[in-house]
């Protein structure tokens, strides 16, 4: 298993033109116990539908800056998926999402979307609701962890080998 290192938290509450995104980032710190990245960075959502796009802007930075646009579409069709999922499923009124991305040493790339609600989406035969099969066909990995309350959804891509030293240079420039 997989821990982190203690460091610094930076709270960051746009204005009125992200005023649905209430953003948190945080590196090097024990965001989760089982897990040891190189890199994490997290934003909480507010509950609306226009936090996909910013989910998706906020994914496409963080890879951009960690060097890691490879895999890129993927990844945002994902998280787009499991922002939707979070939304329709598991955010009761009032709350939000998490959308955490974590960065290892061995070039993968884990995103995980917390949410706080009791309710699971399924893979489905249906015309619509196919964002888990979409998710398991373009991860590497990826799965739900039961929490109290709500659940955490996640998916893992690996990445170009070659990642490792941009990854050495983010957490230098602390992106």
């Amino acid at each position: 298993m997989r821990n982190t290192p203690c460091g610094p938290v930076l709270i960051k509450e746009y204005g009125s033109a992200l005023s649905h995104t209430l953003v948190t980032e945080r590196d090097d710190r024990p965001v989760n116990p089982t897990i040891q990245a190189a890199l994490v960075r997290e934003r909480l959502y507010l509950r609306s539908p226009r936090t996909v796009a910013a989910a998706r802007q906020f994914t496409r930075d963080t890879l951009h800056a960690w060097a890691a646009p490879e895999r890129l579409d993927d990844v945002l069709l994902c998280v787009s998926e499991l922002a939707t999922n979070a939304l329709r499923y598991g955010v009761p009124p009032s709350r939000g999402y998490l959308l955490r991305m974590y960065g290892f040493e061995d070039a993968t790339v884990r995103v995980e979307v917390h949410d706080s609600g009791p309710g699971f989406s399924r893979i489905t035969e249906r015309p619509h609701g196919h964002g888990l099969t979409l998710v398991a066909a373009l991860s590497d990995d990826w799965g739900v962890l039961a929490r109290t309350p709500g659940k955490v959804v996640w998916c893992e891509f690996r990445c170009a080998a070659t990642w490792a030293a941009a990854q050495a240079a983010a957490r230098q420039t602390g992106v």
